[in-house]
């Protein structure tokens, strides 16, 4: 049964988010949306910025000595937001053990695809040549989900250091917007609308094939990823990109966990105040450190 914080942060996403954004084509108050207000955040975690592999951003730590380090791929539609936006997940796997390095890659339209997935694989590399390569790990929510995927498969085809797994969030892994989730959810979801999709799929495009592998990773092949843990909320209109990650990660012998929540609504885990949020990113830091330490993964309740 979902918590009574779970259906007031649907309610409140509805509220404040879905209605800013119903039916805006003015770039910057999309971005001032998406940017919202500040979430509390735990005292102890510190903020530095940094450049790694020559990409700005910031790392996330805990006062405590990291059991691995992360690589967090922020969301935002590929047109907003920045590691400032999404503190509270970021901060949060750094309280589970993980030094977190946040890239802020480039947006678009300015910037348009293949930039983002070129700037994260630039701060990829920087951090495989700083850390031991076991203890690396991949994490990502919505755009920066469906980014996390397609650096793994850039990884796997350059035959590059991977990370020890991953987790995504809320992946958005099919710019086309062919799930069935995309119509089936389209009122249910508390944050989205199906123009929303188009628009940013545009933008982040650019005239690009909808159907590339490397901006939408449901079309590739998974053969010899890593380990994936994926968590969707069962009202977001996302939801099918998850799904279909994961059958297709598990037909190419991919291990993967997936869990479909209740009512909460897209990419959740920003409002820790909701016990689903911190129980998600427990789970996901659990299933990530396990194999950072080579044991097998803890599968989700």
């Amino acid at each position: 049964m979902a918590s009574w914080q779970a259906h007031f942060m649907d309610f409140v996403m509805r509220v404040k988010i879905k209605r800013g954004l119903n039916g805006v084509l003015d770039l910057a108050h999309a971005r001032k949306v998406l940017a919202g207000g500040a979430l509390p955040l735990p005292p102890d975690i510190e903020f530095r910025p940094d450049t790694v592999g020559g990409i700005p951003g910031e790392w996330v730590k805990a006062p405590t000595p990291p059991k691995a380090t992360m690589l967090y791929l922020h969301g935002g539609g590929y047109f907003a937001c920045s590691p400032r936006t999404h503190r509270p997940i970021t901060a949060a796997y750094a309280s589970q053990g993980f030094a977190v390095f946040v890239p802020d890659y480039r947006l678009a339209p300015e910037h348009p695809y293949p930039a983002a997935i070129e700037d994260a694989r630039a701060a990829w590399h920087g951090l495989a040549a700083a850390h031991t390569p076991e203890t690396l790990t991949v994490s990502g929510d919505s755009a920066g989900g469906g980014l996390a995927l397609a650096l793994l498969l850039s990884l796997r085809d350059q035959g590059a250091t991977m990370p020890a797994a991953a987790a995504l969030l809320s992946p958005w892994a099919d710019l086309a917007g062919t799930g069935a989730s995309m119509r089936s959810n389209a009122r249910r979801d508390a944050m989205f609308t199906p123009g929303g999709f188009e628009t940013c799929a545009g933008l982040y495009l650019g005239g690009t094939d909808p159907t590339t592998p490397l901006a939408s990773p449901v079309y590739a092949d998974f053969k010899n990823l890593p380990p994936l843990i994926i968590h969707v909320g069962d009202r977001e209109m996302l939801r099918d990109d998850s799904t279909r990650v994961a059958d297709h990660a598990r037909a190419a012998g991919v291990p993967v966990e997936i869990r479909i929540w209740p009512v909460v609504p897209h990419v959740w885990q920003l409002a820790q105040f909701v016990p689903e949020s911190r129980e998600s990113i427990r789970l996901m830091a659990a299933f990530l450190l396990a194999h950072a330490a080579g044991k097998p993964a803890l599968r989700a309740a």
